[in-house]
């Protein structure tokens, strides 16, 4: 039986109520410099796989601490779930490492974002390229039913410095593989449509190099067995990473004769600007 105590004025003071509280579930540590998260799900959120929200703690003055997060869980599913780096004098992420089940986070009900099957127009291949947690939303996109509706095939890559950095998406697309419940609910075989194409910068893995570089010499498309490239007709894409890598990517697509999307406007790849890491 749990003791209870009498909250006295003080005690009050000294814990003040979080705003837009949701509650931390599930924390899984991949390496000294990524985690991921799961927190419960506000009834009334609804949103767009592929869109982020703003999440945080309260800051050393009582203010609230945000950033903004991509959601890596789909639409459907009944918790949140996040994947962030740890950044050692970070502002939030400083903090937010340390969470453990049981603790809240600030979460901001309004998602956002211009990841989404909206702003593209329709195709036949649709290509995710991410570094880093810029995997995020496309672990959300993976279990959307939408992506195996509109594409005949789905092609994640996924660029890191080391081999356990991709950990967290390749559980994710095996785990996507033998799930008995996305089958039912997407169709049976929808996995086979993925094709998942991890590397790395600096450690030692069975395919090295930065993806932008294995594009422009065409590494990419002869791994993949695609003739011609990508191609305005058939092909759409989605790109999460840094800022530099976001740009290089463009000027890629831009090459191939790709136009940028927008909720407003859908074209044939878009871009999250929200996301830095």
């Amino acid at each position: 039986m749990t003791e209870m105590k009498p909250v006295s004025e003080a005690t009050a003071v000294k814990a003040p109520v979080l705003p837009d509280a949701q509650t931390v579930t599930e924390v899984k540590h991949w390496t000294d410099r990524l985690f991921s998260f799961k927190v419960s799900r506000p009834a009334s959120l609804r949103f767009r796989s592929g869109e982020f929200v703003m999440i945080g703690l309260l800051g050393d003055n009582g203010k609230p601490l945000l950033r903004a997060y991509s959601i890596a869980s789909p639409s459907w599913d009944e918790e949140l779930e996040f994947y962030s780096i740890k950044v050692q004098d970070g502002p939030l992420t400083s903090k937010l490492q340390h969470i453990q089940p049981g603790d809240q986070i600030i979460l901001r009900p309004k998602p956002v974002g211009t990841l989404v099957h909206d702003a593209l127009l329709p195709g036949k291949r649709l290509w995710f390229f991410a570094t880093g947690t810029g995997f995020a939303p496309f672990a959300s996109l993976l279990r959307e039913p939408q992506t195996y509706e509109d594409y005949d095939e789905v092609i994640i890559t996924h660029t890191c410095r080391d081999v356990a950095e991709l950990d967290y998406g390749r559980e994710l697309i095996e785990n996507i593989r033998q799930d008995e419940l996305l089958a039912e609910l997407i169709g049976e075989g929808f996995a086979n449509k993925i094709r998942y194409y991890p590397t790395t910068t600096r450690e030692e893995s069975p395919k090295m190099g930065r993806i932008t570089e294995l594009l422009k010499d065409g590494s990419v498309f002869a791994d993949l067995g695609i003739e011609g490239g990508i191609k305005p007709d058939t092909d759409r894409a989605m790109v999460c990473g840094s800022l530099a890598f976001n740009h290089d990517i463009k000027a890629i697509l831009e090459e191939f004769g790709l136009r940028e999307g927008a909720n407003s406007e859908p074209k044939e790849f878009v871009i999250e600007k929200a996301f830095v890491g």
